[in-house]
């Protein structure tokens, strides 16, 4: 009876409130006691002596954070071997938790140390062993390990008890710390991954264990919301700004869908983080010239791309119609995520491959044709042997992602490259055949364009020497006789010439571009040349052509004595000191195509005939009407883009500007006096 009121006293005031130095205390009692049950476990596992000093990294850790990494001392209790007193903490830790068994009070006192020490350990034990290392997976390691915690909680709460049978209160209890113990553990693991994230897609494929630990968590935690602002934050702070390349914006992405895929196969995920990257991808001037090189294996590091290209799989876009319900096996059907977009197309977001998702950045396949045209046409054109194997290759794989119809333009311009070369080989046959007084002065070799198909070529104005010209007069003539109704229009400035240059003490092996050719060849006739009189035979700007003249200043076979008079050098000067002569970077890898700059004002050109003509029948249209109109008539075929109806009103609004155009109450129309 006395008993029982001296319990119902402790009970009382222990119920009332806790002082912080009692609640410390408790901590640190336990602490130490699980300190000491994990060294036990080991020494078991080990069969190590009862305090031999060898420790796992958890503990070697733990004990020197507590001052105890002496070989000399024991790893438990932190006392010298030969006083240790681990058996006696752990026969207290036993009396303790029967005593606060029997008030009723053992989870009561225990539980607010326990969950502090469990965070604690957990937190550490993950920050030594996880963290920055994504190539093996830690669930199992974890698991083995919190099992030793449970042994650990097993003796707190006396379902361990060696004396008592374990009553139902403490095995319902333990099984209650049981479940709390694995939600620290996923909630914790899957916060760290989540930090790394960005490091991890970066890393991916190398690092799949890590992604597969972390959906294993996030399917036991309710952490996406956590795991889709942490990574939106990542990768707009890391990624999405101007030091980046846009290649290694394409590459992250790339990995992302990868690595997301993997993580989540509804695919929500990667399409509510990876938006940024979607957004400012358009905003980037270079972005789809830099996925086309990357399909056609030209960009650095650009495999991912090239490889999915060999699959074969044909495009798919967002916006296409498709139910939920057309799958092969309905019984395989997964519900999507609540957070996903009910607007959008479950099975069409779940197929969508690395392709598909990199074109619907755009929503439009023809910005991705039109850009390999320009590509292809200037690979074609800078091969100067008709060699077409590769691009044979990649056309008739891009025909299986977009269609036939989309590269037909492609086909004609590789038909070209295999045309001018039988007519060539024809044209040099029959010039073999010509007696050796009538056979050409040097060998022409044309690449043969049908212009309709191909994309602008650059113009540049160039006046070639008067036997260039006379060469290729009569190489037209000879194609005149094999194709008849049809004669050549020559591209001056294009093409490549291979020339020796005979100088009094050398002779020089070069291949140049024709005006750098037209150059040289004009000292022939006249050492010194002036670049005024240069630049008005030869039809170039004087800018231009001092450009041209530094090729011949570094090899050696011109000098500028004075400023702006160019003669020819007959005898290298060994002793003289050598110049450095710098290139301009346009003349090295200079595209034989019209920049993207002048193809958009050439189409914007043709848009505004087709305007004026609207407006002249129709008097006046909304902007809105226009660029239907415009839509419906012009923008059609691999020739002309699209223009969006923001780019068309910046247009319209310039034609207003230079009073080329009326805008009132929300209509354009032509001014009076034009007709």
């Amino acid at each position: 009876m006395l008993r029982e009121k001296v319990y119902t006293m402790f009970k009382a005031i222990l119920f009332f409130s806790t002082t912080k130095t009692f609640q410390e205390m408790i901590q640190q009692f336990y602490s130490r006691t699980f300190r000491i049950y994990m060294q036990q476990w080991k020494k078991g596992e080990d069969g190590m002596n009862e305090c031999e000093s060898s420790m796992s990294e958890n503990d070697q850790e733990s004990d020197t954070e507590e001052g105890g990494g002496d070989s000399q001392q024991c790893a438990g209790c932190n006392s010298k071997k030969d006083q240790c007193w681990c058996p006696t903490a752990m026969e207290q830790f036993q009396q303790l938790s029967e005593i606060l068994h029997r008030l009723n009070l053992l989870e009561r006192v225990s539980s607010d140390a326990v969950t502090t020490i469990l965070h604690k350990m957990i937190e550490e034990r993950m920050e030594r062993r996880c963290r920055g290392e994504y190539e093996r997976s830690f669930l199992n390691e974890f698991q083995e390990w919190i099992e030793k915690v449970i042994g650990w909680l097993s003796r707190v709460f006396l379902q361990d008890n060696p004396v008592a049978h374990p009553d139902l209160e403490a095995s319902s209890t333990l099984k209650r710390w049981r479940c709390h113990v694995q939600r620290f553990f996923y909630r914790i693991y899957a916060s760290m991954r989540i930090e790394e994230l960005f490091s991890i897609i970066r890393d991916f494929p190398e690092s799949k264990p890590a992604v597969e630990d972390l959906k294993f968590c996030l399917e036991r935690t309710n952490q996406r919301q956590q795991l889709l602002s942490s990574l939106k934050s990542a990768l707009e702070m890391r990624l999405l700004h101007p030091g980046v390349n846009t290649s290694d914006i394409i590459t992250l992405y790339i990995s992302a869908i990868k690595a997301l895929r993997e993580l989540d196969p509804s695919m929500v995920i990667l399409e509510v983080a990876c938006e940024p990257i979607r957004k400012y991808l358009r905003t980037r001037e270079d972005t789809v010239r830099q996925i086309v090189a990357g399909l056609t294996g030209d960009a650095e590091g650009s495999g991912d791309l090239a490889n999915e290209l060999s699959k074969a799989d044909p495009v798919t876009l967002e916006n296409g119609q498709e139910s939920d319900d057309d799958i092969s096996e309905p019984e395989d059907w997964v519900p999507d995520p609540v957070d996903a977009d009910p607007g959008k197309s479950s099975s069409k977001r779940r197929s969508s491959d690395i392709i598909s998702l990199l074109v619907s950045i755009y929503g439009s396949k023809d910005l991705f044709i039109n850009e390999y045209r320009t590509l292809l046409a200037d690979r074609l054109l800078h091969q100067f042997n008709y060699s077409a194997e590769r691009e044979i290759r990649n056309v008739e794989l891009l025909k299986l992602r977009f269609g036939e119809a989309q590269m037909h333009y492609c086909e004609v311009m590789l038909k070209d490259m295999a045309d001018s070369r039988r007519i060539n080989t024809n044209i040099r046959d029959e010039e073999e055949k010509l007696p050796e007084e009538e056979k050409p002065p040097f060998s022409l070799v044309a690449v043969i364009l049908s212009s309709e198909f191909w994309p602008p070529l650059k113009e540049e104005k160039l006046e070639l020497p008067d036997q260039v010209k006379e060469a290729m007069d009569a190489y037209s003539k000879k194609y005149e006789k094999l194709k008849a109704m049809r004669t050549l229009n020559w591209k001056y400035h294009l093409g490549l010439v291979n020339l020796d240059v005979e100088l009094a003490d050398r002779t020089l092996s070069l291949s140049v571009t024709p005006v750098h050719a037209a150059i040289i060849l004009h000292f022939q006739t006249k050492s010194t040349w002036t670049l005024t009189e240069l630049s008005e035979v030869l039809k170039v700007p004087v800018m231009s052509l001092r450009r041209k003249m530094t090729l011949w200043l570094q090899q050696g076979v011109l000098r500028e004595e004075p400023q702006g008079t160019f003669t020819v050098i007959e005898e290298e000067q060994k002793d003289q000191a050598e110049k450095v002569v710098l290139i301009d970077s346009d003349e090295e890898g200079d595209s034989a195509m019209a920049s993207q700059a002048d193809q958009k004002e050439e189409e914007l050109q043709l848009f505004w005939t087709y305007i004026q003509a609207m407006l002249t029948n129709l008097e006046s249209l909304s902007l809105e009407r226009i660029h239907s109109m415009l839509k419906m008539f012009v923008m059609t075929g691999p020739v002309v883009t699209e223009i969006d109806i923001q780019e068309l009103q910046g247009f319209l609004q310039k034609k207003v500007r230079d009073q080329q155009l009326i805008y009132s109450g929300g209509v354009y129309r032509l001014p009076k006096n034009c007709s």
